[in-house]
């Protein structure tokens, strides 16, 4: 049953993550969640680690999409300078925003790696859709009054993932 929720690989930080990484696993996008993954929930402008980041996955021809569950006008607020594309009402962790995202890239779930924050929603939902999957440590120690009933439950599946997956460590990089 926690099987569900155990991630592909798991990272201090998406800013981790490089094109070299990605490329090694066949990855060609990068799905990620929007609040306290690529950016702290209550810093929607970013910072500079988050835009060289960014740079860096776009010079190397490797499109980033925002999967979130917040509406369309606070994404866009956060991402438009960006030059992102995003999928808004993501419904994570059901399908409906993976697949609308696999449709814009065009691209088969194996091609891509979502990186999300939480268990409940990023990792159950990329698990669902057949699309790998990278936890990070929430960039910030609170989070919107919604995420706080996950954080919860999120913390009995995480000990029991950490007490029966040797595997699941935190890394610096998903070569490890």
């Amino acid at each position: 049953m926690f099987s569900k929720f155990k991630p592909t690989w798991m990272l201090e930080a998406i800013y981790q993550l490089t094109p070299e990484q990605l490329r090694a696993h066949g990855i060609e996008a990068v799905l990620a969640d929007l609040d306290n993954t690529l950016t702290a929930w209550n810093n929607p402008d970013g910072t500079e680690e988050m835009l060289h980041w960014i740079e860096t996955m776009k010079q190397a021809g490797i499109p980033v999409v925002v999967v979130s569950n917040n509406k369309a006008s606070r994404i866009d607020r956060a991402v438009k300078h960006l030059g992102l594309e995003y999928v808004s009402r993501a419904m994570k962790p059901f399908g409906r925003g993976f697949r609308k995202a696999e449709k814009q890239l065009n691209l088969p779930p194996e091609k891509m790696v979502m990186v999300g924050d939480q268990l409940m929603t990023d990792i159950r939902g990329a698990n669902g859709a057949g699309i790998r999957s990278i936890l990070v440590k929430p960039l910030v120690e609170t989070d919107g009054w919604n995420t706080r009933i996950n954080r919860a439950m999120e913390r009995v599946v995480m000990s029991h993932l950490l007490a029966n997956h040797a595997d699941m460590k935190w890394r610096s990089d998903i070569h490890e």
